[in-house]
């Protein structure tokens, strides 16, 4: 089932004395930051996420620098490090096509062309040129590249990732 809302960063910690705070961005374009007015807020993933203005947003060298819930002061900031800050799901950015959210690509079933169960996509590593979707199996774990030759469907919305398993001599990394 796909998520409500979708995770776009992580307070680090607070940023100078003036109540603002360095967000980890939790997505590919930071920049995506500069048109919000608010964000979903949770203190921890246990917790409901509850909606604060954010304010005095800016990029710099890949992080987000902002005031959540009109921050005034170092003390006030200090206690939103750790915040997640989420989106819903409807203000999402577009993504162009054969595109996913990780976060819908997690939990996903992974099968081979035939059908046959391979094991659950746990994570997706994002290294350089492709990601890399790592999947846990018994026994072991095993990481394919993200290319379409190789994971020739992902359907999000059933749950579902088909391998290609003639390539998977060539290009998995199965660990026993």
């Amino acid at each position: 089932m796909l998520s409500e809302r979708l995770l776009i960063g992580v307070v680090v910690k607070p940023q100078g004395i003036a109540g603002q705070v360095k967000i980890k961005p939790e997505t590919d374009d930071p920049d995506r930051f500069l048109s919000l007015q608010t964000v979903l807020v949770q203190t921890s993933e246990q917790q409901p996420a509850k909606s604060m203005p954010i304010e005095q947003i800016s990029v710099r060298e890949g992080f987000v620098y902002a005031i959540l819930n009109g921050s005034t002061s170092r003390n006030v900031a200090e206690a939103q490090r750790g915040w997640l800050l989420s989106v819903p799901r409807a203000e999402a950015v577009a993504l162009p096509p054969d595109h996913h959210f990780i976060a819908d690509l997690i939990g996903c079933r992974v099968v081979d062309t035939q059908g046959n169960a391979l094991g659950v996509l746990t994570e997706v590593l994002q290294p350089g040129a492709n990601d890399v979707y790592v999947i846990d199996r018994q026994p072991g774990r095993m990481m394919i590249p993200a290319l379409k030759i190789a994971i020739p469907t992902v359907d999000v919305a059933k749950g579902i990732i088909v391998v290609n398993e003639a390539l998977l001599d060539e290009v998995a990394v199965i660990e026993d």
